[in-house]
C-alpha cells in the first residue's frame, strides 16, 4: 500500500490517501485476509440495462479462484449469463481498515456433484461443521449454480489507517 498526502487548503484539510496495490489470489497476505473469519464478498454485476449492482455472497478460496453459490434465476446468475465480467470485494469495516478487490470472470457450474461439494464447503466457513452437509444439500440444489471468479486484477490495500 502506499500513502500520500494531499495538499489542504482554504476549504479543506490535509489527508492521507491510500493507494491499492496490485497483487494475486496466491499471495500469502492475500489468501489470509481473503480466509480470516467470515466475511462476506460484496459481489459486483452489471444489470441488464447496464445499472451497477452489489450484493453480498458467502465463499470461499479454492486454488486461485472465489467460489460462491448463486441461484441459476436470481438477479446475479442472470446477469452472470450474460454478461459475465464481475468485481468482489471484500473488506475490514474497523481499523486498521482494509480490502482486496478481485475483478474477473464469472466460470458457472451446474454440475450437481460440483454444486453441493461447493455449497457445503461454503457452508462448513460460514455455519460450521455440524450443518455443512445439511446446508450444502439444501443450496447444492438443481436450480443453484457455483461460480468461479477467475481473477483478471487482484487489488488489496492492508493496514489503511498507517
Amino acid at each position: 500500500m502506499h500513502i500520500h498526502a494531499t495538499p489542504g487548503g482554504a476549504d479543506r484539510p490535509a489527508r492521507l490517501v491510500s493507494v491499492a496495490g496490485v497483487y494475486s489470489l496466491m499471495d500469502p497476505e492475500v489468501r489470509d485476509f481473503l480466509l480470516e473469519g467470515t466475511r462476506t464478498g460484496k459481489l459486483s454485476y452489471a444489470a441488464a440495462d447496464g445499472r451497477p449492482l452489489v450484493a453480498p455472497v458467502w465463499f470461499v478460496l479454492e486454488e486461485d479462484r472465489l467460489v460462491f453459490n448463486t441461484g441459476k434465476n436470481s438477479a446475479k446468475g442472470r446477469a452472470m449469463a450474460r454478461d459475465p465480467r464481475v468485481a468482489m470485494c471484500v473488506d475490514l469495516q474497523e481499523p486498521p481498515f482494509a480490502f482486496v478487490q478481485v475483478q474477473g470472470i464469472a466460470e458457472i457450474s451446474e454440475d450437481p456433484g460440483d454444486l453441493v461439494a461447493t455449497a457445503t464447503v461454503i457452508a462448513e466457513r460460514y455455519m460450521g461443521a455440524e450443518r455443512a452437509e445439511e446446508i450444502g444439500r439444501r443450496n447444492g440444489a438443481p436450480g443453484e449454480l457455483a461460480v468461479r471468479i477467475r481473477p483478471v486484477k487482484v487489488l488489496a490495500a492492508f493496514n489503511m489507517t498507517g
